[in-house]
Protein backbone atom coordinates (compact mmCIF):
# COMPACT_ATOMS: atom_id res chain seq x y z
CA UNK A 1 0.00 0.00 0.00
CA UNK A 2 1.24 3.49 -0.93
CA UNK A 3 1.71 6.46 1.37
CA UNK A 4 1.46 10.20 0.97
CA UNK A 5 4.44 11.76 -0.80
CA UNK A 6 4.55 14.55 1.80
CA UNK A 7 4.97 12.07 4.65
CA UNK A 8 6.06 8.74 3.16
CA UNK A 9 5.85 5.68 5.40
CA UNK A 10 7.16 2.12 5.13
CA UNK A 11 5.39 0.21 2.34
CA UNK A 12 4.69 -3.52 2.47
CA UNK A 13 4.52 -5.07 -1.00
CA UNK A 14 5.46 -8.16 -3.00
CA UNK A 15 8.99 -8.76 -4.27
CA UNK A 16 10.75 -11.69 -5.92
CA UNK A 17 13.56 -12.43 -3.47
CA UNK A 18 16.62 -14.55 -4.30
CA UNK A 19 17.76 -16.38 -1.16
CA UNK A 20 20.72 -18.23 -2.69
CA UNK A 21 22.76 -18.74 -5.86
CA UNK A 22 20.65 -20.35 -8.57
CA UNK A 23 17.70 -20.91 -6.24
CA UNK A 24 14.22 -20.11 -7.52
CA UNK A 25 13.05 -16.64 -6.54
CA UNK A 26 10.45 -16.54 -3.77
CA UNK A 27 7.54 -14.09 -3.73
CA UNK A 28 7.83 -12.44 -0.34
CA UNK A 29 6.08 -9.68 1.56
CA UNK A 30 8.84 -7.07 1.85
CA UNK A 31 9.04 -3.81 3.72
CA UNK A 32 10.30 -0.90 1.63
CA UNK A 33 11.63 2.10 3.56
CA UNK A 34 10.65 5.66 2.70
CA UNK A 35 13.10 7.47 0.42
CA UNK A 36 15.97 9.14 2.27
CA UNK A 37 17.56 12.44 1.31
CA UNK A 38 17.99 12.76 -2.49
CA UNK A 39 16.13 9.47 -3.10
CA UNK A 40 12.82 8.61 -4.72
CA UNK A 41 10.49 5.67 -4.19
CA UNK A 42 9.05 4.22 -7.39
CA UNK A 43 6.04 2.06 -8.14
CA UNK A 44 7.53 -0.29 -10.72
CA UNK A 45 5.35 -0.67 -13.84
CA UNK A 46 7.52 -2.83 -16.11
CA UNK A 47 10.88 -4.50 -15.72
CA UNK A 48 12.79 -6.82 -18.01
CA UNK A 49 15.34 -9.51 -17.30
CA UNK A 50 18.91 -8.75 -18.36
CA UNK A 51 21.63 -11.37 -18.68
CA UNK A 52 23.69 -9.66 -15.97
CA UNK A 53 20.84 -10.35 -13.50
CA UNK A 54 21.05 -14.00 -14.50
CA UNK A 55 24.86 -14.07 -14.16
CA UNK A 56 24.77 -12.53 -10.67
CA UNK A 57 21.93 -14.84 -9.56
CA UNK A 58 23.89 -17.92 -10.68
CA UNK A 59 27.08 -16.77 -8.95
CA UNK A 60 27.96 -16.66 -5.26
CA UNK A 61 26.77 -13.08 -4.97
CA UNK A 62 25.25 -11.29 -1.99
CA UNK A 63 22.03 -12.88 -0.70
CA UNK A 64 19.18 -12.44 0.07
CA UNK A 65 18.75 -10.06 -2.81
CA UNK A 66 16.19 -8.46 -5.09
CA UNK A 67 17.42 -8.47 -8.67
CA UNK A 68 16.23 -6.43 -11.66
CA UNK A 69 17.63 -3.18 -13.01
CA UNK A 70 16.07 -2.62 -16.43
CA UNK A 71 12.84 -0.91 -15.43
CA UNK A 72 10.27 1.83 -15.72
CA UNK A 73 7.81 3.14 -13.19
CA UNK A 74 5.99 6.03 -11.55
CA UNK A 75 7.35 8.13 -8.68
CA UNK A 76 5.38 7.36 -5.52
CA UNK A 77 7.22 9.67 -3.11
CA UNK A 78 10.35 11.80 -2.92
CA UNK A 79 12.94 12.29 -0.22
CA UNK A 80 14.31 15.49 1.26
CA UNK A 81 16.15 17.72 -1.20
CA UNK A 82 14.70 16.19 -4.36
CA UNK A 83 13.51 18.91 -6.73
CA UNK A 84 13.87 17.15 -10.09
CA UNK A 85 11.02 14.68 -9.48
CA UNK A 86 7.54 14.82 -8.04
CA UNK A 87 4.87 12.26 -7.23
CA UNK A 88 3.35 10.85 -10.45
CA UNK A 89 6.37 11.43 -12.71
CA UNK A 90 7.13 8.60 -15.16
CA UNK A 91 10.75 7.44 -14.97
CA UNK A 92 13.33 4.98 -16.21
CA UNK A 93 15.76 3.53 -13.67
CA UNK A 94 19.47 3.38 -14.51
CA UNK A 95 22.17 1.20 -12.96
CA UNK A 96 24.75 3.98 -13.14
CA UNK A 97 23.82 7.50 -12.24
CA UNK A 98 24.95 10.96 -13.22
CA UNK A 99 25.67 13.50 -10.50
CA UNK A 100 26.78 16.12 -13.07
CA UNK A 101 29.41 17.46 -10.65
CA UNK A 102 32.25 14.91 -10.29
CA UNK A 103 35.35 14.84 -12.48
CA UNK A 104 34.09 12.18 -14.96
CA UNK A 105 30.65 13.84 -15.24
CA UNK A 106 32.17 17.23 -16.04
CA UNK A 107 34.99 15.91 -18.24
CA UNK A 108 32.91 15.08 -21.30
CA UNK A 109 35.14 11.98 -21.59
CA UNK A 110 33.33 9.40 -19.47
CA UNK A 111 29.90 8.30 -18.23
CA UNK A 112 31.27 6.52 -15.15
CA UNK A 113 30.16 8.82 -12.34
CA UNK A 114 32.40 8.81 -9.27
CA UNK A 115 29.45 9.41 -6.94
CA UNK A 116 26.79 7.16 -8.51
CA UNK A 117 28.85 4.58 -10.37
CA UNK A 118 28.19 0.84 -10.55
CA UNK A 119 27.12 -0.32 -7.07
CA UNK A 120 28.47 -3.79 -6.20
CA UNK A 121 27.75 -4.20 -2.47
CA UNK A 122 23.95 -4.46 -2.63
CA UNK A 123 23.51 -1.18 -0.75
CA UNK A 124 22.39 2.38 -1.42
CA UNK A 125 25.00 4.86 -2.63
CA UNK A 126 24.16 7.45 0.04
CA UNK A 127 24.49 5.59 3.34
CA UNK A 128 25.63 2.04 2.44
CA UNK A 129 22.41 0.59 3.85
CA UNK A 130 19.49 -1.31 2.33
CA UNK A 131 15.91 -0.06 1.95
CA UNK A 132 14.40 -3.59 1.90
CA UNK A 133 13.68 -6.06 4.66
CA UNK A 134 11.71 -9.27 5.21
CA UNK A 135 10.50 -9.84 8.79
CA UNK A 136 13.25 -7.51 9.99
CA UNK A 137 16.01 -9.24 8.00
CA UNK A 138 17.88 -6.98 5.53
CA UNK A 139 17.45 -7.78 1.84
CA UNK A 140 20.10 -6.43 -0.50
CA UNK A 141 19.77 -4.38 -3.67
CA UNK A 142 21.11 -5.14 -7.14
CA UNK A 143 22.83 -2.37 -9.10
CA UNK A 144 21.12 0.14 -6.78
CA UNK A 145 17.79 -0.52 -8.58
CA UNK A 146 16.14 -3.86 -7.57
CA UNK A 147 13.11 -3.69 -9.83
CA UNK A 148 11.74 -7.20 -9.15
CA UNK A 149 9.66 -5.54 -6.46
CA UNK A 150 6.35 -3.70 -6.69
CA UNK A 151 8.07 -0.69 -5.10
CA UNK A 152 11.74 0.23 -4.96
CA UNK A 153 13.92 3.11 -3.77
CA UNK A 154 16.65 4.63 -5.95
CA UNK A 155 18.90 7.65 -5.73
CA UNK A 156 17.38 10.52 -7.70
CA UNK A 157 20.56 10.55 -9.77
CA UNK A 158 19.74 7.00 -10.94
CA UNK A 159 16.42 7.83 -12.57
CA UNK A 160 15.48 9.64 -15.78
CA UNK A 161 12.15 11.39 -16.31
CA UNK A 162 10.17 10.44 -19.45
CA UNK A 163 6.95 11.71 -20.97
CA UNK A 164 3.75 10.09 -19.66
CA UNK A 165 2.87 9.42 -23.32
CA UNK A 166 5.80 6.99 -23.74
CA UNK A 167 4.92 3.29 -23.31
CA UNK A 168 6.71 2.25 -20.13
CA UNK A 169 6.44 -1.46 -21.05
CA UNK A 170 8.64 -0.79 -24.12
CA UNK A 171 11.13 1.89 -23.11
CA UNK A 172 12.22 -0.04 -19.99
CA UNK A 173 14.65 -1.79 -22.40
CA UNK A 174 16.53 1.49 -22.73
CA UNK A 175 17.49 1.20 -19.05
CA UNK A 176 20.26 -1.19 -20.04
CA UNK A 177 20.45 -3.65 -22.97
CA UNK A 178 19.27 -1.76 -26.04
CA UNK A 179 20.94 1.49 -24.98
CA UNK A 180 24.18 -0.36 -24.16
CA UNK A 181 24.38 -1.91 -27.62
CA UNK A 182 23.50 1.24 -29.55
CA UNK A 183 25.99 3.28 -27.52
CA UNK A 184 28.78 0.75 -28.00
CA UNK A 185 28.38 1.17 -31.77
CA UNK A 186 27.87 4.94 -31.78
CA UNK A 187 29.79 6.33 -28.82
CA UNK A 188 32.52 3.83 -27.95
CA UNK A 189 33.45 2.42 -31.39
CA UNK A 190 32.10 5.27 -33.54
CA UNK A 191 31.30 2.81 -36.34
CA UNK A 192 31.89 4.42 -39.72
CA UNK A 193 30.04 4.17 -43.03
CA UNK A 194 31.17 1.29 -45.23
CA UNK A 195 32.98 -0.51 -42.38
CA UNK A 196 33.02 -4.20 -41.49
CA UNK A 197 31.55 -5.19 -38.12
CA UNK A 198 31.61 -8.56 -36.35
CA UNK A 199 29.44 -9.18 -33.28
CA UNK A 200 30.06 -12.13 -30.94
CA UNK A 201 26.85 -13.01 -29.07
CA UNK A 202 23.39 -12.41 -30.51
CA UNK A 203 21.34 -11.55 -27.47
CA UNK A 204 19.66 -8.19 -27.00
CA UNK A 205 22.95 -6.31 -26.59
CA UNK A 206 24.55 -7.87 -29.69
CA UNK A 207 21.45 -7.23 -31.80
CA UNK A 208 21.40 -3.63 -30.57
CA UNK A 209 25.02 -3.21 -31.65
CA UNK A 210 23.92 -4.46 -35.07
CA UNK A 211 21.06 -1.96 -35.18
CA UNK A 212 23.49 0.83 -34.32
CA UNK A 213 26.03 -0.32 -36.91
CA UNK A 214 23.37 -0.57 -39.61
CA UNK A 215 22.13 2.95 -38.87
CA UNK A 216 25.74 4.14 -39.15
CA UNK A 217 26.00 2.59 -42.63
CA UNK A 218 28.28 -0.40 -41.97
CA UNK A 219 28.54 -2.42 -45.19
CA UNK A 220 29.12 -5.84 -43.62
CA UNK A 221 27.65 -6.93 -40.26
CA UNK A 222 28.53 -10.48 -39.27
CA UNK A 223 26.99 -12.21 -36.26
CA UNK A 224 28.67 -15.07 -34.40
CA UNK A 225 26.69 -17.40 -32.12
CA UNK A 226 26.34 -21.14 -31.59
CA UNK A 227 22.62 -20.97 -30.77
CA UNK A 228 20.68 -21.76 -33.99
CA UNK A 229 17.54 -20.03 -32.65
CA UNK A 230 19.44 -16.79 -32.09
CA UNK A 231 21.09 -17.03 -35.49
CA UNK A 232 17.69 -17.26 -37.15
CA UNK A 233 16.26 -14.27 -35.24
CA UNK A 234 19.36 -12.16 -35.95
CA UNK A 235 18.67 -11.90 -39.67
CA UNK A 236 15.88 -9.40 -38.99
CA UNK A 237 18.25 -6.99 -37.22
CA UNK A 238 20.52 -5.94 -40.08
CA UNK A 239 23.09 -8.73 -40.20
CA UNK A 240 24.49 -9.49 -43.63
CA UNK A 241 25.73 -12.88 -42.44
CA UNK A 242 25.49 -15.11 -39.37
CA UNK A 243 28.20 -17.64 -38.49
CA UNK A 244 27.92 -20.66 -36.17
CA UNK A 245 31.44 -21.53 -34.85
CA UNK A 246 30.44 -25.17 -34.35
CA UNK A 247 30.00 -25.53 -38.12
CA UNK A 248 33.73 -25.03 -38.77
CA UNK A 249 36.81 -27.15 -38.10
CA UNK A 250 39.13 -24.12 -37.96
CA UNK A 251 39.21 -21.38 -35.28
CA UNK A 252 36.42 -18.87 -35.79
CA UNK A 253 38.91 -15.96 -35.91
CA UNK A 254 40.43 -17.49 -39.05
CA UNK A 255 36.96 -17.86 -40.58
CA UNK A 256 36.23 -14.19 -39.87
CA UNK A 257 39.55 -13.03 -41.31
CA UNK A 258 38.83 -14.96 -44.49
CA UNK A 259 35.29 -13.58 -44.82
CA UNK A 260 36.43 -10.00 -44.16
CA UNK A 261 39.58 -10.02 -46.30
CA UNK A 262 42.07 -9.79 -43.42
CA UNK A 263 39.93 -8.89 -40.42
CA UNK A 264 37.08 -6.64 -39.38
CA UNK A 265 37.27 -2.92 -38.74
CA UNK A 266 35.22 -3.38 -35.54
CA UNK A 267 34.47 -6.40 -33.39
CA UNK A 268 32.16 -6.51 -30.36
CA UNK A 269 32.23 -9.11 -27.57
CA UNK A 270 28.68 -9.34 -26.18
CA UNK A 271 28.87 -12.78 -24.55
CA UNK A 272 30.53 -12.21 -21.19
CA UNK A 273 33.38 -14.63 -21.90
CA UNK A 274 36.96 -13.43 -21.54
CA UNK A 275 38.26 -16.05 -23.98
CA UNK A 276 35.89 -14.56 -26.54
CA UNK A 277 37.53 -11.15 -26.05
CA UNK A 278 40.79 -12.68 -27.30
CA UNK A 279 38.95 -14.22 -30.26
CA UNK A 280 37.36 -10.86 -31.06
CA UNK A 281 40.79 -9.19 -30.99
CA UNK A 282 42.19 -11.87 -33.29
CA UNK A 283 39.28 -11.23 -35.68
CA UNK A 284 40.21 -7.55 -36.11
CA UNK A 285 42.38 -6.27 -38.91
CA UNK A 286 45.94 -5.07 -38.35
CA UNK A 287 46.57 -1.35 -38.13
CA UNK A 288 43.24 0.00 -36.93
CA UNK A 289 41.05 -2.93 -35.79
CA UNK A 290 39.02 -2.06 -32.69
CA UNK A 291 37.46 -4.53 -30.26
CA UNK A 292 34.79 -3.36 -27.81
CA UNK A 293 33.87 -5.63 -24.92
CA UNK A 294 30.41 -5.31 -23.35
CA UNK A 295 29.78 -8.70 -21.74
CA UNK A 296 29.94 -9.40 -17.99
CA UNK A 297 31.79 -12.69 -17.33
CA UNK A 298 30.38 -15.13 -14.77
CA UNK A 299 33.74 -16.88 -14.35
CA UNK A 300 37.39 -16.18 -15.20
CA UNK A 301 37.34 -12.38 -15.16
CA UNK A 302 41.02 -12.22 -16.20
CA UNK A 303 41.82 -12.23 -19.89
CA UNK A 304 45.02 -12.89 -21.82
CA UNK A 305 46.10 -11.91 -25.31
CA UNK A 306 49.39 -12.02 -27.21
CA UNK A 307 51.13 -8.64 -27.13
CA UNK A 308 51.61 -8.90 -30.89
CA UNK A 309 47.91 -8.21 -31.44
CA UNK A 310 48.40 -4.76 -29.93
CA UNK A 311 51.83 -4.23 -31.46
CA UNK A 312 50.15 -4.58 -34.87
CA UNK A 313 47.79 -1.71 -34.11
CA UNK A 314 44.70 -3.29 -32.62
CA UNK A 315 42.81 -1.54 -29.81
CA UNK A 316 40.69 -3.03 -27.01
CA UNK A 317 38.09 -0.85 -25.28
CA UNK A 318 35.56 -1.53 -22.55
CA UNK A 319 32.03 -0.19 -22.61
CA UNK A 320 29.65 0.39 -19.70
CA UNK A 321 26.11 1.41 -20.68
CA UNK A 322 27.37 2.27 -24.15
CA UNK A 323 29.09 5.41 -22.97
CA UNK A 324 25.75 7.18 -22.42
CA UNK A 325 25.41 9.72 -19.61
CA UNK A 326 21.98 8.62 -18.43
CA UNK A 327 20.35 11.93 -17.53
CA UNK A 328 21.92 13.85 -20.39
CA UNK A 329 21.52 11.23 -23.13
CA UNK A 330 18.65 8.83 -22.40
CA UNK A 331 15.93 11.39 -23.21
CA UNK A 332 17.42 11.64 -26.71
CA UNK A 333 17.16 7.85 -27.16
CA UNK A 334 13.56 7.87 -25.95
CA UNK A 335 12.83 10.60 -28.50
CA UNK A 336 14.45 8.53 -31.26
CA UNK A 337 12.19 5.62 -30.32
CA UNK A 338 9.07 7.83 -30.38
CA UNK A 339 10.14 9.15 -33.81
CA UNK A 340 10.70 5.56 -35.03
CA UNK A 341 14.41 6.23 -35.64
CA UNK A 342 15.37 3.26 -33.47
CA UNK A 343 13.39 0.13 -32.71
CA UNK A 344 12.75 -1.56 -29.39
CA UNK A 345 9.60 -3.63 -29.78
CA UNK A 346 11.20 -6.48 -31.73
CA UNK A 347 13.53 -7.32 -28.83
CA UNK A 348 10.55 -8.21 -26.65
CA UNK A 349 9.92 -11.91 -27.20
CA UNK A 350 7.87 -12.56 -24.06
CA UNK A 351 5.49 -10.60 -21.81
CA UNK A 352 4.97 -12.16 -18.39
CA UNK A 353 3.08 -11.28 -15.20
CA UNK A 354 5.17 -10.59 -12.10
CA UNK A 355 4.27 -13.96 -10.58
CA UNK A 356 6.06 -15.67 -13.51
CA UNK A 357 9.46 -14.04 -12.90
CA UNK A 358 11.09 -17.46 -12.47
CA UNK A 359 9.84 -18.43 -15.95
CA UNK A 360 11.75 -15.45 -17.35
CA UNK A 361 14.95 -16.79 -15.77
CA UNK A 362 14.28 -20.24 -17.23
CA UNK A 363 13.69 -18.84 -20.72
CA UNK A 364 16.93 -16.87 -20.63
CA UNK A 365 18.92 -19.82 -19.24
CA UNK A 366 17.61 -21.98 -22.08
CA UNK A 367 18.42 -19.32 -24.72
CA UNK A 368 14.77 -19.06 -25.74
CA UNK A 369 14.23 -15.32 -25.33
CA UNK A 370 15.74 -11.94 -26.04
CA UNK A 371 13.88 -9.84 -23.50
CA UNK A 372 11.08 -10.94 -21.18
CA UNK A 373 9.15 -7.90 -20.01
CA UNK A 374 7.63 -8.50 -16.58
CA UNK A 375 4.45 -6.57 -15.90
CA UNK A 376 3.66 -5.52 -12.34
CA UNK A 377 0.12 -5.64 -10.96
CA UNK A 378 -1.65 -2.36 -11.61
Amino acid sequence: MASSSSNPQVITCKAAVAWGAGEALVMEEVQVSPPHSMEIRIKVVSTSLCRSDLAAWESHAIFPRIFGHEASGIVESVGEGVTEFKEGDHVLTVFIGECKACRPCTSGKSNICQVLGLERKGLMHSDQKTRFSVKGKPVYHYCAVSSFSEYTVVHSGCAVKVSPDVPLEKVCLLSCGVAAGLGAAWNVANVTKGSTVVIFGLGTVGLSVAQGAKLRGASQIIGVDNNPQKCEKAKAFGFTEVVDPSSYQEPIAQVIKRITDGGADFTFECVGNTDMITTALQSCCDGWGLTVTLGVPKVKPEMSAHYGLFLMGRTLKGSLFGGWKPKSDLPLLVEKYVNKEIQIDDYITHNLPFDDTNKAFDLMKEGKCLRCVIHMPR
